[in-house]
């Protein structure tokens, strides 16, 4: 999207707090992309005053990008926020909706997406293997010839599936396909969008009501928590190892995520994917059953 979206004679500000907007800064450098990096650190939202700042004073950016579930934290950025200020400035604004389409409520009109890019895994709970990109017509439709490589031409790659009936140009990855249309399907049968969101938030809540009355700690404070995957500080004890509370926790059935964050010891726990509350509930015992340096 980035490689596509941003023409020659363009220049992306993205705004980081983890380590998936850094990710898009790479990426637009490793294109040669002009780049400007916004990094409000890892337990901040981004900085609104700084974006405004930023867009007053240089006139050369065209396109901003943010990530709006950071999963590095668990943070959930301020979309909707930060497209009006976009769209104020007449900025193309691409969302990496990667962790959280599918999952969380949301508009493309609302939030002022002019691109917004997800997966057929994560939220829509199909399996890995293709992403996908929604667009504002207009602006897809502006992007022809701006791609900085031939495998991952968007706009060609639009192009192709309008006028060969949803072909891929190259070879498709029919299981994943199939595998995506089940997962909608299971999707809507669920009762769509708001009521897979309210099963992940209730999944969250169980889950950090649990930890809590363990005495672990979450790392970002509440309001700026997402339902998709929760940090939690590590234990503060001198027989605490994070390899071996993870051991003990696989050998109960249970995989969880390392820590990705610099300014903290932390590991992560997601509450997303064919879950509910009973599996949260087995999760807690086993994670009282894990904890070795209180017994």
């Amino acid at each position: 999207c980035i490689g596509t979206a941003v023409p020659a004679s363009g220049r992306l500000l993205v705004l980081v707090n983890g380590a998936y907007g850094q990710r898009m800064v790479e990426i637009a450098r490793c294109l040669k992309i002009p780049v400007v990096s916004h990094d409000s650190g890892e337990l901040a939202p981004p900085a609104e005053d700084r974006l405004l700042r930023t867009l007053r004073e240089d006139p050369a950016i065209t396109h901003v990008a943010m990530v709006h579930c950071e999963t590095t934290t668990g943070m959930l950025n301020p979309l909707a926020r930060i497209g009006a200020i976009a769209k104020e400035f007449g900025k193309i604004f691409i969302v990496d909706a990667m962790s959280s389409f599918g999952g969380i409520p949301m508009d493309m009109a609302t939030i002022g997406a002019d691109f917004l890019v997800s997966s057929a895994n994560k939220c829509i709970q199909g399996v890995p293997g293709f992403g996908f990109i929604l667009a504002r017509r207009e602006a897809l439709e502006q992007t022809a010839g701006q791609a900085r490589s031939l495998s991952l031409d968007m706009y060609d790659q639009w192009r192709t599936m309008e006028q060969e009936h949803g072909k891929w140009r190259f070879t498709s990855p029919t299981h994943v396909v199939r595998a995506f249309a089940q997962a909608l399907r299971e999707l809507d049968e669920e009762g769509g969008i708001e009521a897979r969101y309210r099963r992940y938030a209730s999944n969250h809540i169980t889950l950090v009501d649990g930890m809590r009355e363990l005495g672990f700690q979450c790392l970002l404070a509440d309001q700026h928590q997402s339902p998709i995957i929760t940090a939690f500080v590590n234990p503060d004890h001198p027989d605490y190892d994070f390899k071996r509370f993870y051991a003990e926790l696989k050998r109960r059935g249970f995989v969880i995520y390392p820590g990705k964050v610099t300014a903290a010891n932390t590991f992560r726990i997601g509450t997303i994917g064919d879950i509910n509350a009973k599996d949260i509930k087995r999760l807690l015992a086993a994670v009282k059953a894990s904890m070795y340096w209180r017994h």
